[in-house]
Order: C-alpha cells, then sequence, then structure tokens
C-alpha cells in the first residue's frame, strides 16, 4: 500500500499533492450537503402504495390520463434526483478515499 502511494505521489506536482487536505474538506462538504438534500428529496416523494380501492370501484378506468398520472411528474423528477444525489455522494467518497491512498498527511 506504501508502494502505490509512492508511486502515485511521485508522478503529481507538488502543488497537487498539497491541496489534498483542501480537496478532502471540499468533497466531504459536497457530500453531506447532497446528502442533506437527498434526504429532503426522498421526504418529498409521495407513496406509491396503494390499497387497490379505485381498482375496485372501477373509478380507475373513467379518469382521463392526465388525471391519472398528474402526480407521477413530481415522483418522477424526485427520484431523478435523488439517484444523482446518490451518485454524486458516492463519486465523492471514492475520490476522498483514492485522496488518502495518495496522500496521506
Amino acid at each position: 500500500m506504501k508502494y502505490l502511494s509512492q508511486i502515485l505521489a511521485s508522478l503529481a506536482p507538488d502543488w497537487v499533492i498539497s491541496s489534498f487536505p483542501i480537496i478532502r474538506i471540499v468533497l466531504i462538504c459536497i457530500a453531506v450537503l447532497c446528502s442533506i438534500m437527498m434526504i429532503i428529496t426522498t421526504l418529498l416523494q409521495s407513496n406509491s402504495n396503494e390499497d387497490g380501492s379505485n381498482a375496485l370501484s372501477g373509478s380507475v378506468g373513467q379518469e382521463s390520463y392526465y388525471a391519472q398520472n398528474k402526480g407521477e411528474s413530481r415522483n418522477v423528477r424526485l427520484s431523478r434526483a435523488t439517484i444523482a444525489l446518490m451518485s454524486i455522494i458516492a463519486i465523492c467518497v471514492v475520490l476522498y478515499f483514492v485522496s488518502l491512498i495518495i496522500y496521506q498527511g
């Protein structure tokens, strides 16, 4: 492990290596902010579990397509935002640990 960090450290310029502590702080701040935003977007999503009462009463077929799916656009946007935020968090965490391997100081 030390050999790998020495090889990677020798390839990077000095200013890059000296800026790793700042980069780590920025990565952790981005991950924390995205985590808070992901919690908010998850809580804003509506519950998609229905008990099936609309299907039993027959009111599903009587509504228009827009009336049936008017909430879907909001839920789709929120679920896409949740996936994007989760991806950003994963990338930040991976970059954080890569910076730990390269520079241990």
